[in-house]
């Protein structure tokens, strides 16, 4: 059975703290990029999320965003993703994500996402 609850480091060092899961599978818990993201003024981050009820799903999908702490840049990301166990029990999540940048017009909105 996967659980989100606990600590994960990516392979790129981005680090994710999960607190307990609720009862309806929300979590929250604190985010912090590794040295990949190149960027020394992000702070931790707060996350937000929620995981599939694993009692149906014994590797459940789940989804979280991301508020960013960063001076004068207004960020969020949301990630959309799956908890795995693998033959060896290990856990892992696979997950696909979305960055989105504030911008000042709907003509720059090509731009704000990656």
């Amino acid at each position: 059975q996967c659980l989100l609850s606990g600590s994960w480091r990516s392979n790129t060092g981005c680090r994710m703290v999960v607190s307990v899961l609720g009862k309806d599978g929300s979590f929250s818990g604190s985010y912090l990029p590794g040295p990949a993201a190149g960027n020394s003024e992000i702070l931790t981050s707060p996350l937000e999320g929620s995981q599939q009820d694993v009692e149906l799903v014994p590797q459940p999908t789940f989804s979280f965003t991301i508020r960013w702490r960063l001076q004068e840049t207004a960020r969020m990301t949301a990630f959309l993703g799956q908890c795995y166990v693998g033959t060896n029990g290990e856990e892992t999540l696979h997950a696909l994500w979305l960055l989105r940048d504030a911008t000042d017009s709907p003509a720059e909105d090509w731009k704000a996402t990656r």
